[in-house]
C-alpha cells in the first residue's frame, strides 16, 4: 500500500514539473520586461494549467477503465 502512495506521490510531483515548464515556456516572455507576470501572461497560465488538468484527468480516467492485464 505504501509502495502505491510513494508513486503516486512521484506521478503528482513529475505532472507538476511538467505543468510548470510547459506553461512557463508557453506563456511568460522570455525576456523579462516586468518583475510581475502581465495579464496576458496570467491568463495564459491559467488556460494552460487549466487544460493540463483536464487532460491529465480523461486520461487517468481512461487508464482507470482499462481492463486489468
Amino acid at each position: 500500500m505504501f509502495w502505491m502512495a510513494e508513486k503516486e506521490m512521484e506521478y503528482r510531483v513529475d505532472l507538476f514539473n511538467r505543468l510548470t515548464q510547459t506553461c512557463f515556456d508557453k506563456c511568460v516572455e522570455k525576456r523579462y520586461k516586468e518583475t510581475e507576470l502581465n495579464m496576458g501572461e496570467n491568463s495564459c497560465i491559467d488556460r494552460c494549467v487549466s487544460k493540463y488538468w483536464q487532460v491529465s484527468n480523461i486520461v487517468g480516467q481512461m487508464l482507470g477503465n482499462r481492463p486489468q492485464m
